[in-house]
């Protein structure tokens, strides 16, 4: 199983800082990807609206670590401009590139393309294919201005041959069941699911792929959020605050989006919720995560985490570092992190022999 760093901050651009260090350290220590979001119009994940822009950067300063989209949201997109932005990923990076594709939930975000929400889940498999036409060099035909046909490829070439792709899903399982088919990877996390639950799952997603003829198990990246520090008290002294308001953070963006759902009653019930009922929430929801759905606490606490996570099926642990706690805390934390990896790749090979 391998471990890779991925970023979901908030809107401060001392996280840019992060995101340069922490690539850097991952590509001198064996990690196997850096993984950055879209996000648009709120503080939750605000500094990457544009995963192409932040995966050209972690190029520049980096040699082997793959460069990855976790994701695209790809309804609000022209399928031909995801495929040049990413080639020249691709293409600064040496062939590193790949791409987690979500159909996105947030209605606000569509302002992009507007027209496109209710069908996004469709779309996003639609664009995943036009995308890897692009990729391998085959023309689509568009419309130009004049409204007439015209074949278009892409320039520049893109170094890989096959373009890596994943399908984001919060869970769903037929979002498993579609990755399978198409032959993508599967991207997900522990929000709202639990490990058990992934490992279900996983077996219909490899089902799917083998009953379409794709060869080879697939990749599943489970994104957690991480800190490994000297022991689970003291980790979760560190954690706590930081992370209760990352999920306060969030909160308003989940109400926008109930708010643009027009389900009866929803934005109602959660207007009428005041702070105290606020901070009991973030409080369960807080010792749900430490608790087992978090890679928290010493690298011994972790390595059972990740034997779990392991025997679910799961491929890589992307691993959330940036989720409010002091970056300096973070950066020298990632030298327990790589310490974790290590003691999971010699645990690795002693049951492999």
């Amino acid at each position: 199983m391998d471990f890779g760093l991925f970023y979901f901050a908030n809107a401060d651009r001392r996280g840019y800082d992060l995101l340069i260090k922490g690539a850097t350290f991952a590509d001198e220590n064996g990690f196997s990807a850096v993984w950055t979001p879209e996000r648009h119009f709120h503080e939750f994940g605000g500094i990457y609206p544009n995963p192409a822009v932040t995966g050209a950067a972690v190029a520049a300063v980096t040699e082997r670590v793959a460069i990855r989209a976790g994701s695209v949201v790809a309804p609000l997109h022209n399928p031909i401009r995801i495929a040049e932005e990413w080639s020249v990923v691709d293409n600064l990076s040496g062939g590193r590139a790949g791409i987690a594709f979500a159909s996105g939930w947030h209605a606000g975000d569509f302002v992009f393309s507007p027209g496109r929400f209710q069908d996004r889940r469709a779309d996003t498999q639609a664009v995943l294919a036009r995308v890897r036409r692009l990729w391998r060099g085959e023309s689509v035909t568009v419309p130009d201005g004049n409204g007439n046909p015209v074949e278009v490829r892409i320039h520049p070439r893109p170094v890989q041959a096959e373009l890596p792709t994943w399908l984001t899903t919060s869970g769903g399982i037929e979002s498993f069941a579609a990755a399978g088919r198409i032959g993508a990877g599967v991207l997900t996390h522990l929000l709202g699911q639990e490990i058990s639950a992934i490992g279900e799952k996983i077996d219909v997603y490899r089902a799917a792929r083998r009953d379409a003829g794709h060869a080879g198990p697939g990749h599943v990246a489970l994104m957690i959020h991480t800190f490994v520090g000297a022991d689970r008290e003291s980790v979760k002294e560190i954690v706590r605050e930081p992370f209760s308001r990352y999920l306060l953070s969030s909160f308003d963006l989940i109400a926008r989006a109930v708010d643009r759902s027009g389900e009866p009653g929803a934005a109602d019930d959660l207007a009428a919720l005041t702070d105290e009922d606020r901070r009991f929430l973030v409080d369960v929801a807080f010792d749900r995560y430490f608790l087992g759905n978090g890679l928290f606490g010493s690298v011994g606490d972790c390595l059972e985490i990740c034997a779990d996570v392991a025997d679910a099926g799961v491929d890589e642990i992307a691993c959330l570092i940036d989720f409010g706690v002091d970056h300096e805390l973070v950066l020298d934390g990632l030298d327990r992190l790589s310490g974790l990896r290590q003691a999971w790749a010699r645990r690795d090979r002693a049951s492999a022999s």
